[in-house]
């Protein structure tokens, strides 16, 4: 049997116009196999989640270069608890100081890349992340 395609949402959350790196990572992932929902520019953490639900995501990849990223990053993390979501994995990328990351993998994201990143990295970081998420789930 074919395993399930991994499903991505790549998020653009809050006021930040710049959206090149969302569609960078997003055009790799898909050339990676995986489906990709992007949602465009300036989305509510609420707005992002809903997709994330509605689209059975594996995962939610948040672009952040607005400097927001904390606020951002634990809103949605937030929210998929809430709704008793948070088996989707949450990732994210973009201008974001080193000594923040800690916090942000503390409060449940489960990687950050940063500028310069290949890729690669990234599509193969999330291939690992899922599959080790979906045998969790079988057992």
């Amino acid at each position: 049997m074919a395993e399930d395609k991994i499903r991505v949402v790549v998020a653009k959350p809050g006021l930040d116009g710049h959206d090149r790196g969302a569609k960078v990572i997003a055009r790799a992932l898909r050339d990676s196999g995986m489906e990709v929902i992007y949602t465009g520019l300036r989305q509510t953490p609420e707005q992002i989640v809903e997709t994330a639900i509605q689209e059975d995501a594996d995962a939610i990849g948040i672009s952040i270069l607005s400097g927001a990223h904390e606020y951002y990053f634990s809103k949605v993390i937030d929210l998929l608890k809430e709704k008793e979501a948070s088996d989707i994995i949450v990732f994210g990328g973009g201008v974001i100081p080193e000594d923040d990351v800690p916090h942000l993998l503390e409060i449940g994201a489960g990687a950050i890349f940063g500028p310069g990143t290949p890729t690669t990295s990234c599509s193969e970081w999330l291939k690992n992340a899922v599959k080790e998420k979906r045998a969790m789930e079988t057992r």
